[in-house]
């Protein structure tokens, strides 16, 4: 055997111990006993230090100098291990293990202070998550940026500052967009009570219909959805409202777009660096594209009326025009994952500006639900009623997820990119959703995006699919044209 054969031999045995410690984060999110959550903590602690190990083995070093692969795909995999590599070593195993059990625990006493609505009980421990999250980002960074070096994480060759400078560019045609469709009368909100049992059959029925492999992946509840796994088992959870049967429905089709991104992952890549999505960036350019571009459609949403009238009879709306109106209302409202698309990047960019401030030290978490409830307030107009629906109601920070959330506006805009060419090459887009198939468009994104993995650089996926340099104004050409529409802008 080669170096290289080695080395891709000791990485897929890397790699699958990796989907097992997330096999143990699928089970905390879903079914394991609260009562468990102490041991939990240390198993997944114990496993991070195997792990962590393996990352930092010196042969891993010695192999990536010996290898000499002859194909593109190789070369590749050479470039992932060693920037992960590279970032591994430089994070102390103990404190690695320490990250991996404080965030264990901290994701349980979240989930009870969110419960409790008791922002005193859960910060203590967030205040430990920041240190550590802080320390990693010091050594990771040797000298440079924090936040940046946390970002890598989450969408690599990207800092904090090009971000920021795409936030910049949204800001002002999101914010004067929210004022004029606020300043018109509102569409029909949707009332009644929706069975819940039902929501979920619909659920899984719209999983189906996105493409998502039941085969290879199955449909939870959990109070938080996500999306976990890849290859040959790739898991999603949603959750239910008996008031609010689109919250279920969205997010849904919002994690089958993640889901469909694993699944469609070429499978020769399986366990390896490229077997999964290249960037949270990409990732969520694929579960917005299905959840907003597609499943908001007017098409589309012409044949979910249908679907919830024999699911559900009738529940008060008048025709599928009304429907669609209906399921793109833009209204106040707290919860990041129930806003409309015009107000969603805001609510962002404020957990961006926050997180930001947390990693470089320049808000102390003592002072973080203040921080939010005044932020809040001055980009939305109306202060946080409560802390579940203000600071308490994401689990991302829990977790040490940080540098993960501004990826979400960043998918916005490569769904942007990517709906543009998808339109242009599919003229019979609206015709097939209408008939609830989404087959050619997800055809489409499978074969111009998802089946390369982490072949390509992040940007480069996104450009190659879509024709053009990533940036916002394809989103916010949609976002005006849409809702301009909808609210006779």
């Amino acid at each position: 055997m080669t170096a290289f054969d080695d080395l891709m031999a000791y990485q897929r045995e890397t790699s699958a111990l990796g989907q097992i410690a997330g096999r143990l984060g699928w089970d905390q999110e879903t079914v394991m006993p609260r009562g468990a959550a102490p041991q939990r903590a240390e198993e997944m602690a114990a496993i991070e230090a195997v792990l962590h190990a393996r990352r930092s083995d010196p042969r891993v070093a010695e192999w990536l100098e010996q290898a000499e692969p002859t194909y593109e795909a190789g070369h590749a995999q050479l470039r992932e291990i060693r920037r992960s590599y590279e970032r591994t070593v430089k994070v102390p195993a103990d404190l690695a293990k320490a990250i991996a059990r404080v965030t264990s625990a901290a994701q349980g006493k979240w989930a009870q202070a969110r419960a409790d609505e008791d922002v005193a009980a859960f910060l203590p421990v967030l205040e430990e998550v920041v240190a550590l999250k802080r320390e990693e980002g010091a050594a990771l960074a040797q000298g440079g940026n924090i936040y940046d070096a946390m970002v890598e994480d989450y969408e690599p060759y990207t800092t904090g500052g090009q971000i920021a400078d795409i936030f910049d560019q949204m800001r002002p045609r999101l914010v004067a967009l929210r004022a004029a469709v606020l300043d018109k009368p509102a569409p029909q909100a949707l009332q009644g009570s929706f069975d819940e049992l039902d929501q979920m059959r619909l659920s899984e029925k719209l999983a189906v219909a996105f493409g998502y492999d039941l085969d290879r992946g199955r449909v939870d509840k959990a109070v938080h959805p996500f999306s976990s796994g890849s290859g040959s088992d790739v898991r999603i959870t949603t959750r239910t409202s008996a008031t609010d049967p689109f919250n279920c429905f969205y997010s849904t089709i919002h994690e089958v777009g993640h889901a469909a991104y694993e699944q469609g992952i070429d499978p020769t890549y399986a366990l390896t660096p490229l077997g999964s999505g290249v960037s949270m960036g990409v990732h969520e350019s694929q579960s917005r594209i299905y959840e907003n571009q597609l499943g908001r459609s007017r098409a589309f949403t012409g044949w979910l009326y249908g679907q919830m009238n024999e699911a559900f009879g009738d529940f008060g709306i008048a025709d599928a025009d009304a429907f669609y109106a209906t399921v793109n209302r833009v209204h106040n409202g707290y919860i990041r994952t129930e806003a409309d698309e015009v107000q969603y990047n805001l609510h962002i960019m404020l957990r961006f500006d926050l997180e930001r401030a947390l990693m470089v030290g320049d808000l102390p978490v003592s002072d973080l639900e203040t921080a939010w409830n005044d932020r809040f307030e001055a980009d939305f107009g109306y202060a946080v009623d409560k802390s579940s629906n203000g600071c308490l109601q994401d689990v991302h920070w829990s977790v040490g997820l940080f540098g993960y959330f501004p990826t979400y506006s960043l998918g916005n805009v490569y769904a942007g990119c990517l709906y543009q060419a998808l339109s242009d090459a599919l003229p019979q887009l609206d015709e097939q959703l209408a008939a609830g198939d989404t087959t050619g468009a997800t055809s489409w994104l499978r074969e111009n995006v998802q089946r390369f993995g982490g072949l390509y650089a992040p940007r480069d996926v996104i450009q190659r699919a879509s024709g053009v340099e990533p940036g916002p104004e394809p989103l916010l050409a949609y976002l005006e044209q849409k809702f301009g529409g909808l609210y006779g802008l």
